[in-house]
């Protein structure tokens, strides 16, 4: 126990001289003085440290009879690189936790909110014209309470889209009987005050009773006309929903009304084709009346002028015919546009103010739109375009 070396796995080593054969001071002073039962510390070989483990050896009675000596000499470039890998592992597995973490979460997630999405895609199709469908589902909990509360609130949309549709219905029909009841009213009162006019002349043997009761027939006459007039614009409101498509030729029913209303010696048309036929699909018979009104409201417009002119134009537009109907009349004020193609609006004394209420109707329903430009006093213009057929 003097700290010589008795036997070592790398003699050489020792026998070279590389190392002492006498035990490191510090390690003996550790082992033999303060009965350490094992000791580490670094030591050198020339430039190379390295790391050194003492631990006593003893025999059978416990008594310790030598010392046991175990270099590590592994570099600190390979202890570092040990350790950045251990420190990469442990890394790389908090990352694989962190991943499967949040799998687990998306998936939980998506197990919750995938109940929420089917009532908010429900919420999204709710129409109040249309049958909205409950929602179903069996379990009792949070999410089967808003399940409930929806499913009642759809129950009573559907009360109240039946209430407010039979509302529209009726104040529909209220407003209406409303206007049919004004427009004959209108008519009735010269009517009754003519044929008053006339008893009154009969009943005091006036002289000029046949010029009274020839000027009377004219007046009830032309009253008739008006009342037949009215029926005739909300028999064909009434009825505008009705389409019968069927091929026409375009030019030939702006030819024959071009010749209809140029007839009247205050109106002058100017026409002016884009081809000898544009042929269509859609309603004939609406489609006249469209054009018919268009050229009414144009003559109309027209009432305080001298002179009406009226122009009349097609052309082809991306597969689209495009009428365009002009005149030269008091224009529309500013105020008035928005609702020109109101039903039972009218700029005139009397009408039904149906008119540009059915060209739009007809228009939609032919698959095209209407629309106008006009200042006050400089005229205006209306445009339809109407697709042509593949």
């Amino acid at each position: 126990l003097l700290g010589d070396l008795k036997v070592s796995s790398q003699a050489t080593i020792y026998s070279k001289g590389v190392l002492s054969k006498k035990m490191n001071p510090s390690a003996f002073y550790h082992l033999s003085r303060l009965r350490e039962v094992r000791h580490l510390q670094e030591e050198k070989v020339g430039k190379l440290a390295y790391l050194s483990i003492y631990a006593p050896v003893r025999d059978s009675q416990g008594q310790v009879y030598a010392y046991l000596n175990i270099p590590y000499f592994t570099s600190q470039n390979d202890l570092n690189q040990e350790i950045s890998n251990f420190l990469v592992t442990i890394i790389n597995l908090n990352a694989f936790i962190f991943l499967i973490a949040g799998l687990l979460a998306l998936l939980i997630t998506n197990r919750i909110t995938s109940s929420f999405s089917i009532i908010s895609n429900k919420m999204k199709g709710i129409n109040l014209g249309s049958l909205n469908e409950e929602v179903e589902w069996n379990r009792d909990d949070e999410i089967g309470d808003l399940v409930k509360e929806y499913n009642k609130m759809v129950r009573k949309l559907e009360v109240s889209a039946t209430e407010l549709a039979k509302s529209e219905r009726e104040s529909a029909w209220r407003e209406m009987a409303r206007q049919v009841a004004h427009e004959i009213k209108n008519p009735l009162t010269p009517m009754k005050l003519s044929i008053q006019y006339l008893q009154k002349a009969m009943a005091e043997d006036q002289l000029n009773v046949k010029e009274l009761t020839k000027n009377v027939s004219k007046t009830m006459v032309e009253q008739i006309d008006h009342l037949s007039k009215i029926a005739s614009d909300f028999s064909q409101f009434a009825n505008i929903s009705i389409v019968k498509k069927e091929r026409f030729d375009l030019v030939k029913i702006i030819d024959s009304l071009k010749e209809l209303y140029g007839s009247n010696p205050k109106v002058d048309i100017h026409w002016q084709p884009v081809a000898e036929s544009i042929m269509l699909n859609a309603d004939k018979t609406q489609i006249n009346r469209l054009v018919t009104n268009l050229l009414s409201n144009a003559v109309e417009a027209c009432r305080y002028k001298s002179r009406c002119d009226i122009f009349i134009k097609t052309e082809i537009v991306n597969e689209k015919v495009l009428i365009t109907v002009a005149d030269n009349g008091e224009g529309i004020d500013t105020d008035m546009k928005e609702k020109i193609f109101t039903p039972n609006f009218t700029t005139k004394s009397s009408g039904t103010g149906l008119g540009l209420a059915m060209c739009k109707t007809i228009a939609e329903q032919a698959q095209g739109k209407i629309w106008f430009d006009s200042n006050a006093d400089e005229g205006a213009t209306f445009y339809v375009e109407l697709p042509l057929p593949d």
